[in-house]
């Protein structure tokens, strides 16, 4: 049994224990991402908002403000009302890379502008090629990226994102350069792997796991272990790339000055949600683990925890925004 099934478990016994609740919100409310329809981040957003109908608002949709490679959600809901009617959905990293990577670009802070409620669920990173790619394994792809003249184009969700930072983490490791290419969201960058017009693309497990072996080819995860699902894709740290052992988490985060009872309504409503059966098994249809923090101020304390990690990763590099 894996980390994921066990946390599961875990949530699934604390909820089936726990009793029902009332709404903290009387109106309806929001959910922001900052990425498109159909990708991950709109996913778990719509299987949360569906599930907090009644116990945390009458009503719960998604809102889709997407640009600036994610930041434009969270600077929409910095700026949102303190009644709890909106809430912010959005991955680590544009809370704990993005201000060390985009400094001029990240006009909030996670700590002092939002409010950190709880961490959703987690997931690990998948490298995919096109099944057309004479790569059949990672070996093969550095055999093959070695050999290239000039530098190798790659693709992520965003750039920014962790995969962005994966992407070049990798191409250091190899010794070979890479050229990154952003995308609005993953669905499109996949689109082009299986037309066979990108090479390479980092992003979430899950996006990319439903055309494994059906337009494209996963060749390492970045979960600690191999996952349960598909035993024959190794992670990145057995194949000899500790660095690239990443997860990543989406997050829960209100307007600062949210008043604490709805912090901790809201807190209390994902917990509930993220324990029913039928939400542990949806994420774990797409490779998610309902991850949920042990409370609010735990969460933040994880967020600068983070956030000082990527500092001197992000620094030591090198790299520049394009």
């Amino acid at each position: 049994m894996d980390r994921r099934t066990l946390l599961g478990g875990a949530i699934l016994a604390a909820g089936l224990a726990a009793p029902a609740r009332a709404q903290t919100v009387g109106r309806n409310g929001r959910v922001v991402i900052g990425f498109p329809a159909g990708g991950s981040s709109d996913v778990v957003a719509r299987l949360y908002a569906e599930r907090l109908r009644g116990v945390y608002a009458p009503n719960m949709i998604v809102d889709g403000r997407v640009g600036a490679a994610g930041r434009i959600a969270v600077e929409h809901v910095r700026d949102a009302d303190k009644d709890g009617t909106t809430y912010l959905q959005t991955p680590a990293s544009m809370l704990t890379s993005q201000p060390h990577i985009f400094p001029r670009e990240v006009r909030y802070d996670a700590l002092t502008d939002l409010i950190p409620v709880s961490t959703v669920c987690s997931f690990p990173f998948a490298l995919i090629v096109p099944m057309a790619h004479p790569a059949r394994d990672l070996a093969g792809f550095v055999a093959w990226a070695r050999a290239q003249q000039g530098e190798i184009p790659f693709a992520s969700p965003a750039a920014g994102a962790t995969p962005h930072f994966m992407g070049l983490m990798l191409a250091e490791a190899i010794g070979v350069r890479m050229t990154h290419v952003p995308y609005r969201g993953a669905v499109p960058a996949i689109q082009d792997v299986i037309g066979n017009r990108l090479n390479m693309f980092v992003g979430a497990l899950g996006d990319v796991s439903p055309h494994h072996g059906q337009g494209v080819r996963m060749l390492a995860v970045s979960s600690a272990q191999r996952v349960a699902r598909y035993p024959d894709v190794p992670t990145f740290a057995e194949l000899g790339y500790p660095a690239l052992s990443q997860e990543e988490w989406f997050g829960a985060l209100l307007p600062a000055g949210t008043p604490a009872p709805i912090v901790q309504g809201l807190f209390d409503a994902i917990r509930q949600v993220a324990a029913r059966p039928d939400m542990v098994e949806a994420l774990g249809r797409l490779e998610f683990a309902p991850t949920i923090s042990a409370s609010p101020a735990a969460f933040a304390a994880q967020i600068r925890a983070e956030r000082e990690m990527w500092g001197p990763i992000i620094r030591n590099s090198g790299f520049k925004p394009e």
